[in-house]
């Protein structure tokens, strides 16, 4: 069954949208969600869990995606919100906010993972791997994966000492060495980097 087909067979005759996430792990920057709607009939060659596109095959599918989504919306939680909330929370937040933005209401919100943000505007299901499961969640991890890309490479023009052009925040040896050496930005995650401060 490709993916398509199986957002077929969950759809009958309801509006759903598939929802996912990006940056949950690094150590700078926000979480960012994208919650995305097909029609029926719909189908984009290529589309997968982002993970396994390359970042030219993820760029290109991304406008398809936007082209030919009925509505999607792609949203974000704050440094601050993660460091005020946790990034659990923080992410629910995303999450529900890349749902409450879309242009249509749907009627069931596929989110990625085994757990459900408690404050979805309408009901939802969690699928396990399901950015290799469903079309929409698929597409909603690149939407979200391409745009917290751009966003770190924006972020490194601003703060060029801490490279983020060349690992997106995450807590690579690089990153962390460049924390030691230059102290933490205000676009770091306060609550991420205690251990590594020596003060956690």
């Amino acid at each position: 069954m490709t993916l398509f087909e199986y957002d077929s067979t969950i759809r009958k005759n309801r509006i759903i949208c598939g929802v996912d996430e990006a940056g949950r792990g690094p150590l700078a920057g926000d979480v960012y969600a994208a919650a995305v709607i097909f029609r029926e009939g719909t189908v984009i060659d290529g589309i997968n869990d982002s993970k396994k596109l390359t970042e030219k095959k993820r760029e290109a599918l991304y406008d398809i995606i936007i082209s030919e989504a009925e509505a999607y919306c792609i949203a974000t939680a704050s440094v601050e919100e993660i460091d005020t909330l946790n990034i659990l929370q923080a992410t629910y937040l995303a999450m529900t906010r890349a749902v409450e933005g879309l242009g249509i209401k749907p009627d069931l919100a596929l989110i990625d993972g085994n757990r459900l943000p408690p404050a979805l505007p309408c009901e939802g299901e969690t699928i396990v791997k399901g950015d290799g499961t469903s079309a929409s969640i698929a597409a909603a991890s690149i939407l979200a994966k391409v745009a917290r890309d751009r966003y770190m490479l924006e972020l490194a023009e601003k703060y060029p000492q801490y490279q983020f052009d060349k690992h997106k925040g995450y807590g690579t040896k690089l990153h962390t060495e460049l924390i030691l050496e230059h102290g933490v930005s205000p676009v770091h995650r306060k609550t991420f980097l205690k251990k590594l401060l020596g003060n956690g």
